[in-house]
């Protein structure tokens, strides 16, 4: 591992979420909750799956169990059946979100290390990376099943720029949940935040350095003047 870079401004590392932000996900996952979860008698919307956004599965599983308990398979196993049925849903019908190459050609073009940071497992990660061509662009992929706790704690962001050898504060996120903005600004790092559509006026996204309505709208000049700021607050 290198020693981290001085912070003397520029960033050393991007992290990107994944569900939602680079994968078009989101909705895939509301599909398999609401099917699973909603035959275990609990009483699933979309907007009941936003609430838990940015949760670990075993998180979101758990979390319905202690509202309704159900009879039947124990939460972990349930975590499990959701995890292959959005696996499934992603390989038949998954799609990349808007601007996520460009996004990701944006920092790799100024020789910046890329991680992943995501709430999702390792198995769902790899499955989705290969199946997309983009897992040579990361040098580093960190899933939260590592972590004692999911987002919005910093711990999968923290990690992940250790792992890169890289000055938390001189790490960029990109993410698309509150609960990502809020883990990776208690992590110290400059976040740019793309809100999913009704999503904008969450509170969480007011803490990020900025919103965009797609990956599409940075551009290199952008990106340069927010990297310029890095490391010197």
């Amino acid at each position: 591992m290198s020693a981290p870079a001085p912070a003397t401004g520029g960033f050393s590392a991007a992290i990107f979420d994944m569900d939602g932000l680079l994968l078009d996900s989101e909705i895939l996952w509301h599909e398999a909750e609401i099917e699973i979860l909603g035959d275990l008698g609990v009483p699933m919307s979309r907007d009941g799956c936003r609430s838990t956004k940015g949760m670990f599965v075993d998180e979101v599983t758990e979390y319905w169990f202690a509202q309704y308990p159900w009879h039947g398979p124990v939460p972990a196993a349930v975590a499990v059946s959701i995890v292959d049925r959005v696996i499934a849903l992603l390989l038949s019908k998954g799609e990349l979100k808007p601007g996520a190459e460009h996004a990701i050609a944006l920092c790799a073009g100024r020789g910046l290390p890329l991680a992943v940071a995501s709430s999702s497992q390792y198995r769902l990660i790899d499955t989705a990376l290969e199946h997309f061509g983009l897992r040579h662009h990361f040098a580093l992929v960190h899933s939260a099943e590592e972590e004692e706790w999911g987002k919005p704690h910093p711990a999968v962001f923290l990690t992940a720029a250790a792992k890169l050898g890289a000055v938390p504060r001189r790490c960029v996120v990109w993410e698309d949940a509150p609960a990502g903005v809020l883990a990776a600004k208690a992590a110290s790092m400059v976040c740019i935040a793309v809100p999913e559509h009704g999503e904008e006026h969450h509170p969480a996204f007011g803490l990020a350095d900025v919103v965009l309505g797609s990956l599409l709208e940075m551009d290199g000049a952008r990106f340069d003047a927010l990297a310029h700021t890095a490391g010197r607050t």
